[in-house]
């Protein structure tokens, strides 16, 4: 039992369902947008699946609608999932100054001490090493 318990409470194993679970949820509203789009182009323009469309005899219709298909989920996904999450992501979590990183700074100063501490000087990146 012990082992089932360390299996299930261990690692990330319920953000994973949990991501899993989101992700298929997701993928449905996903669907669902495509769908609604292409029901609006099949009234504006006739009907929105081409799957019957065959010149010369090669059927293209399926390869077009879902050429079509796939460039509305792409849409769909950037302009309502992936620019709406980038803006919030910098408003609320900006990214740090550029410069040098707070552990490097840190990880300096600690050895200017120390070379401070042994009488001799630091001229920069490695120097004491």
């Amino acid at each position: 039992m012990t082992g089932f318990k360390n299996f299930i409470l261990k690692g990330n194993l319920i953000e994973l369902a949990v991501a899993f679970i989101m992700g298929l949820a997701f993928a449905a509203v996903v669907t669902a947008t495509v769908a609604l789009i292409m029901d609006i182009i099949g009234k504006v323009g006739g009907q929105p699946d081409f799957s019957s469309y065959a010149p010369g005899g090669v059927s293209v219709g399926a390869w077009i609608t879902a050429v079509i298909s796939f460039l509305i989920m792409a849409a769909v996904v950037y302009f309502f999932i992936v620019m709406p999450y980038t803006k919030a992501k910098e408003r609320y979590f900006p990214a740090d100054e550029p410069g040098t990183p707070a552990d490097v700074e840190l990880l300096t100063q600690i050895r200017d001490l120390l070379a401070g501490q042994r009488g001799g000087t630091s001229s920069g990146p490695g120097a004491g090493v």
